[in-house]
């Protein structure tokens, strides 16, 4: 024999060899954690805080369990048998670039006014339906992308079920015994690498065996859905394509292509094409990669290559391994979420399965719930809002459904905007980015709207928005007089530079406010009382009020029997965005030092806005006029929008409307959407009443929750409602909107001790503190800014061991100078 080839050959063995043990290891390694994680389940030794689990597969598509990158998200049921995992790429919508802008609507603008103020809101009604409405009436629909079945054989009885979702990794899994074998998979999706992974081992080496099969989804409840198509077909032996185009909509052409691909890589046995199904047979270990890509660049153009971006996503993929592709996908999540850490008592219960949870802490107490729902809401954003993506629409990046509820659109009258109403006080600045993309968007038709229908200069958007940045009202003028989506969506812009002092960011946004600023100073008109300026036409989202001779009536842009009209001038919620936007807007001028004639108008009409209102009932107004809601507990708190998440409506500014707020909120019950649950704990947190706040929050999970905590509204499973509920604990826990920090301003007796570490307040600070007793044991703040900090109480600071002068006013409020990067210890004197 060659003495070299023998050479060779004990070489290449030694190196299959050495390949083999690296695989065994890595294969064991990832079987080991999950199963360690699985016992610590069955151990009670586990965080409740961080782990949603259950001990049965999803039943249904709104009990699996979400994953996201920002740009794919995935639905994951945790079957054996069958596993199904639902795959969503953000840009895939119905239709193609469109406008919905009218010409020539703001002709009978004065004449729609006019009939306004005289009280005939119906001919009102109608004339703007005519002239006014944005032409599609309706917008486009984000889509489903496809579906991965992956088919096991003699899995129908297994034993030792778990699955579970780890907020701190961002991965879900699941764990069962079949046939005297552990399987495990864990899903995950990374941002650094823009694919969704999936991972399958085993105990016992050569046993995973399964059929793959990606499938398109069709709209098959309408006829005009023909002329979208989806095409499966294999990729070489070891990879399934999926490639299609969407649905035309309303007559708007569906131009969007795209391309889903998974690619299956195998530690030890086979795999092979059959037909549209990948077969794997006897493996140790398998991996497999989802990558999908559309044609998408922007809201105007979809010129992008979508089979080019799959090949670059593949071939980063190749060359690395999948630890490293979960280390970098770990890491890059990590670098979020670890930001903040809220603690609060773990009891028995607390270890019951989500589910389990959810039920027993309608009568016993389980603080810690609030913390899994708190970090879930964090998750959720971090997983479908990153910067460069879309922004989170009604269900974030998941939805399974061709014609979702509401389009599962972006809707501006609240839902939009509570998605975002987290990320700040969160530590998530970072993930408004896509926010602040669509408001810059939105100004481009936005103008247009302005001018074609209502004669004005800047901008406006009413009350929804889709992926192509429509702006023009839609959906009948019940919904579409609501000109203040727009102006809602800038108070976010402040809102960030409050939160993190960035002169540059304003320097960028300035613009966008101040054409809100400008399109509303044209469109206001003088009451006919002489003394105000208001909106005309306008609407209290959503509800019927029970003025001006409201009655049943068949609308002809709905084609269906409504309550009555909507139709108003200048109603309450319009009147506080305006008076909170006109504000931000004269602060941000001072800020960089602006000085023009719109800024005077401004002022002067900023002191003309329709102040809050008492009724004869001593409720706050929703209406200029003393009208009252046809629903008694309506579901909108449209007038309570200054007291959160305004600040028009106060404790320092409005004292006298105290009682007015809460007659409001007793009035409408605790009920309703999980959305508006979750704007009523925010409310009733503003009002400093923590109780009733965790009260509403226990209703939430009872009736308008998920199992996997995502909200619902109605029956619809929505994110707005979780991302509300975040937003609300903190408000618990820490407020800063009246220039001041306010700590445990509404703390629950059930949440007597705990910590909160990295929350963020106004003027750049980030926080950690801890309480017992309900009383403040620790503080210690970090300065991001440089700005003074005012806190409210008797406090002492210390910096490097040095005492800080601070002083306290007649308001109680105890401020001092603090330097950018330093971080100060703050002493609570009771």
């Amino acid at each position: 024999m060659n003495p070299n080839l023998y050479i060779y050959s004990f070489k290449s063995f030694r190196k299959i060899l050495s390949i083999y043990f690296v695989i065994i290891f890595l294969t064991s390694n990832t079987y080991s954690q999950l199963l360690e994680k699985s016992r610590s389940i069955d151990t009670k030794s586990f965080n409740p805080a961080t782990i949603l689990w259950y001990a049965t597969p999803a039943a249904k598509w709104d009990e699996a369990l979400p994953v996201g990158n920002g740009r794919l998200g995935a639905m994951v049921f945790g079957n054996y048998g069958e596993e199904r995992i639902q795959l969503n790429e953000e840009t895939y919508w119905t239709g193609g670039p469109y406008s919905t802008v009218v010409k020539g609507g703001y002709k009978v603008l004065p004449e729609i006014q006019k009939l306004v103020f005289e009280g005939k809101f119906l001919e009102a009604h109608n004339l703007f339906a005519r002239n006014l409405m944005g032409y599609p009436v309706e917008q486009q629909k984000y889509q489903s992308l496809a579906n991965l079945h992956l088919f096991f054989e003699n899995e129908k009885n297994v034993n030792n079920y778990k699955r579970w979702l780890d907020l701190s990794t961002a991965t879900t899994s699941v764990v069962y015994d079949a046939n005297g074998i552990t399987f495990s998979r864990e899903v995950f999706a990374s941002a650094p690498d823009q694919t969704i992974v999936i991972r399958l081992t085993a105990s016992k080496p050569g046993s995973i065996s399964f059929k793959a099969n990606l499938r398109g989804v069709r709209n098959q409840a309408h006829s005009n859905y023909a002329t979208d198509y989806f095409k499966m077909d294999p990729n070489g032996e070891d990879e399934l394509m999926l490639t299609g185009k969407s649905a035309d909509y309303m007559g708007v052409e569906g131009k969007l292509k795209y391309e889903a691909r998974v690619k299956v890589v195998n530690e030890g046995g086979t795999v092979k094409a059959h037909g549209v199904d990948l077969v794997l047979e006897n493996a140790d270990a398998v991996t497999i990669y989802f990558v999908a890509a559309t044609n998408f660049n922007n809201y105007k153009d979809v010129s992008a290559d979508q089979h080019q971006r799959v090949e670059n996503y593949l071939k980063t993929l190749e060359l690395k391994s999948f630890e490293k592709i979960r280390e970098a996908s770990l890491d890059d999540y990590q670098k979020l979420y670890n930001r903040v850490s809220l603690t609060l008592p773990v009891v028995e219960n607390s270890f019951l399965s989500t589910d389990q949870r959810m039920q027993k802490i309608q009568t016993d107490p389980d603080p810690n719930l609030a913390v899994l729902s708190y970090n879930f809401g964090r998750y959720l954003l971090i997983s479908s809002s990153r910067p460069g993506t879309q922004p989170a629409n009604l269900q974030g990046i998941w939805n399974d459904d061709m014609n979702p509820a509401w389009d599962s659109k972006y809707t501006t009258n609240i839902n939009t905007q509570m998605n975002y109403w987290l990320a700040e006080s969160s530590n998530l600045s970072e993930c408004t980015e896509p926010l602040f993309r669509l408001i810059k968007e939105i100004t481009d038709q936005g103008a247009q709207v302005a001018q074609e229908h209502y004669g004005a200069r800047g901008w406006v958007l009413h009350q929804n928005t889709d992926i192509w940045r429509v702006a023009a009202p839609m959906d009948g003028p019940t919904w579409g007089t609501f000109t203040v989506g727009g102006a809602w969506l800038c108070t976010h812009l402040w809102e960030h530079f409050q939160y993190t002092k960035d002169i540059n960011f304003l320097k960028e946004a300035y613009p966008l406010i101040e054409g809100s600023v400008q399109f509303f100073l044209d469109f206001l008109v003088a009451h006919p009382n002489g003394k105000w300026l208001v909106t005309n036409p306008s609407t209290s989202p959503e509800n019927f009020p029970d003025g001006g001779g409201n009655q049943s009536y068949f609308d002809e842009v709905t084609a269906s029997f409504r309550e009555g009209t909507t139709i108003c001038a200048g109603s309450s919620i319009d009147m506080q965005i305006l008076f909170d936007l006109f504000g931000y807007y004269l602060e941000a001028s001072d800020v960089l030092k602006r000085s023009s004639e719109l800024i005077q108008k401004t002022k002067g009409a900023r002191e003309k806005l329709v102040p809050p209102q008492i009724g004869s009932d001593g409720s706050l107004q929703e209406w200029t006029d003393d009208w009252k809601s046809l629903e008694k507990n309506h579901r909108h708190f449209s007038h309570l929008y200054g007291l959160y998440p305004g600040k028009v409506l106060t404790d320092k500014q409005t004292p006298s409307l105290i009682d007015a707020y809460k007659k409001v909120l007793e009035e409408r019950g605790d009920g309703a959407a999980g959305w508006s649950r979750a704007w009523k704990m925010a409310l009733w947190a503003r009002l400093h009443d923590g109780n009733r706040a965790n009260k509403i929050f226990k209703g939430y999970l009872k009736e308008q929750s998920c199992k996997q905590l995502v909200a619902l509204c109605g029956k619809a499973p929505q994110v707005d409602g979780t991302f509300g509920v975040t937003a609300a604990i903190t408000e618990m826990l820490v407020q800063s909107h009246e220039g001041f920090i306010n700590l445990l301003p509404a703390l629950p007796d059930e949440w007597a001790s705990g910590e909160y570490h990295g929350v963020c307040t106004r003027n750049a600070f980030e926080l950690n503190f801890e309480w017992k007793g309900k009383k403040i044991t620790g503080l210690t703040i970090l300065s991001k800014a440089g700005e003074i900090c005012r806190i409210k109480g008797n406090i002492a600071v210390s910096s490097d061991t040095r005492k800080i002068n601070a002083k306290k006013n007649e308001n109680g409020i105890t401020e001092f100078s603090t330097v950018k990067g330093n971080r100060y210890i703050v002493r609570v004197i009771e």
